[in-house]
């Protein structure tokens, strides 16, 4: 659900304050003859796809809050799959984050002993981490785990014929711009949801051990003639089926707007993937 945007209280009277500076900045720039996107976009160094620029006092998602320059990502379920000990599996808490080997970039192979490789179209995912504080400003030294379906819509520790898998759940640290890139697969399509990743956000590879000590949960959405064009290839079938039958508008968790969580997707089902997203966070 949306935030209300009806308050007049102190936050409007300091939004539309910012909202004139903007304004007086933009015309300077104009005056100078130089370019107004470098100064008033997200700052903190990187530029990514995905990043959201807003004064407005609304947002897409149940939890967002905004500043005079970005927007805090949605707040959404971690679902039933998250494996971050906040439930079991099997019988079993079902906790990778505690595995050796956990921390990595390449999440498509299991680790710890198991030995599955998830197959599928090759996806890199670049995500940049700024506080909405703090002017966008890049967040280095967090941590984010990011987990999500395999081709089929199965996922690791939880699905029939995967249980003794881990594959496609991984974290890493963001460096010193605030950026982490996964190389993983392009997740599938289960019935009842348009193709997404989750993630959590954590103070530190140190605190990334369990849900106890996440700072955010979200989700990734991605754009659909993607997902089709991916999903008329090889494996993905049942994703394209799927895929037919839902949409962001009856999507139980993007229904509300995907404005802040739709990554920028470039490449192609023979070259692959890379998807980019900003996630704002009030540190």
């Amino acid at each position: 659900m949306h935030i209300d945007d009806h308050d007049r209280g102190l936050a409007h009277d300091l939004e539309t304050l910012a909202k004139s500076a903007q304004q007086r900045r933009r015309a300077l720039l104009w005056l100078a003859g130089t370019g107004a996107v470098s100064l008033l976009g997200c700052g903190g160094g990187s530029a990514s796809a995905g990043t959201s620029s807003s004064s407005s006092s609304s947002s897409s998602s149940s939890g967002s809050t905004t500043t005079s320059t970005c927007s805090v990502i949605p707040e959404e379920t971690a679902g039933p799959y998250p494996g971050d000990g906040s439930n079991t599996a099997n019988g079993s808490i079902a906790n990778v984050l505690t595995l050796s080997g956990i921390v990595r970039s390449d999440i498509r192979g299991s680790i710890a002993g198991a030995s599955g490789t998830a197959a599928g179209v090759p996806l890199t995912v670049t995500l940049t981490l700024v506080d909405t504080g703090s002017s966008c400003a890049d967040l280095s030294g967090y941590a984010i785990y990011l987990w999500h379906c395999d081709r089929d819509g199965k996922y690791s520790l939880y699905s029939s014929g995967v249980t003794d898998q881990n594959y496609l759940r991984g974290v890493q640290e963001t460096d010193s711009n605030g950026q982490l890139t996964f190389t993983t697969i392009f997740p599938g399509c289960y019935s009842g949801r348009m193709p997404h990743m989750h993630f959590e956000v954590y103070r530190s590879l140190a605190t990334a051990t369990g849900s106890t000590n996440k700072l955010k949960t979200s989700q990734i959405a991605f754009p659909t003639d993607v997902c089709s064009s991916v999903y008329a290839s090889t494996g993905y079938s049942a994703s394209a089926t799927n895929l037919g039958q839902i949409s962001f508008a009856t999507d139980n968790v993007f229904s509300d707007g995907t404005t802040l969580q739709m990554a920028t997707v470039t490449g192609s089902v023979a070259a692959g993937y890379a998807a980019a997203l900003t996630v704002g966070i009030a540190a």
